[in-house]
């Protein structure tokens, strides 16, 4: 291995949220990653893809409308198409800053499943958003085919899936192999491909993972001394978005569950991080968790901005 192995979380800021937005956005992400690379770290890398695989899904289903005759893709395909695709923006476009910089590492991406537990209550309450406004027709018959749907008053349905935790990471191994072999390895995109192990088989389960709680688990997978969250704001923020709004720069993991408990963090937002944060932090209290956006990480990385949490 070389340098200090470091597992980073990009979020929808890092990618955009449409193909064009996507080609602009990577190329500022892949010099905060490089500035990374640069500074000794050995990187692993995740990432969102809500508005992506929200795109696939929605492009399938109207394909399927026009032509009758193909088959609806489901939400694991769509994953799997998104974890392709923005693998390959970031692997291309990391690889091509590296190189002008001097820098010659391989960059490859890894199509990436993780098991979930199929009783996860979240199965029974899904609370993510995804794919096209629908008719209550079209709705319907999403709820006929024992799919769950909500109403957004003056737009229409849309369709909800469940977001349960991760278990395991199937391609661990392989992800090993190339982080030990010195490589820059992209995995776990989206939050990995969620499957369902049945008598050996694995079975694509209709639903997303959180990509941070899966950073954190990847984290502890691979024993890597960092784990680095880049997201839309500087710092983790106590009062955020009030007059009384106040950065942390540092923060212990049980200053940060008290202040789980008094509601600080918005919950689809900086909770995820903090969770993941401190599962990270619970089975390797020796590493360290950075929080910062991609503008700020050159700086975030000298002690000059982000939120650094502890054990």
């Amino acid at each position: 291995m070389n340098g200090k192995r470091a597992v980073v979380s990009l979020g929808h800021e890092a990618l955009g949220y449409t193909t064009l937005e996507q080609w602009d956005a990577v190329k500022i992400t892949a010099r905060a990653l490089a500035d990374l690379v640069e500074a000794g770290y050995q990187l692993t890398i995740t990432h969102s893809n809500g508005p992506q695989v929200s795109m696939i899904h929605k492009a399938m289903t109207e394909l399927r409308r026009v032509y009758i005759d193909y088959t609806p893709a489901p939400m694991c395909v769509c994953s799997a198409m998104s974890q392709g695709y923005v693998g390959y923006d970031i692997q291309n476009t990391l690889r091509a800053e590296l190189l002008g910089r001097g820098i010659s590492k391989a960059v490859s991406t890894i199509l990436t499943q993780v098991t979930v537990d199929p009783y996860d209550e979240a199965f029974y309450e899904p609370t993510k958003v995804i794919g096209r406004y629908m008719s209550k027709e079209d709705a319907e018959i999403e709820v006929k085919k024992g799919n769950f749907v909500m109403e957004e008053p003056g737009k229409g349905f849309r369709r909800v899936v469940a977001a349960p935790k991760p278990i395991d990471i199937v391609e661990i191994d392989a992800i090993r192999t190339l982080a030990d072999a010195g490589q820059v390895v992209i995995a776990c995109g989206g939050g990995g491909i969620p499957v369902i192990e049945q008598n050996h088989a694995l079975k694509g389960a209709s639903a997303v993972i959180e990509k941070d709680s899966i950073a954190g688990r990847l984290a502890i997978d691979l024993c890597a001394e960092r784990l680095i969250i880049l997201t839309g704001v500087p710092y983790v923020y106590q009062n955020y978005g009030t007059s009384e709004q106040e950065p942390l720069h540092t923060l212990t993991t049980a200053q940060a569950k008290e202040l789980i408990i008094q509601g600080q963090f918005e919950a689809g937002t900086m909770l995820p991080k903090i969770e993941a944060s401190i599962a990270y932090l619970d089975k390797n209290p020796a590493g360290s968790v950075l929080i910062a956006s991609i503008e700020t990480v050159a700086d975030a990385i000298k002690g000059k901005s982000g939120t650094v949490i502890t054990a």
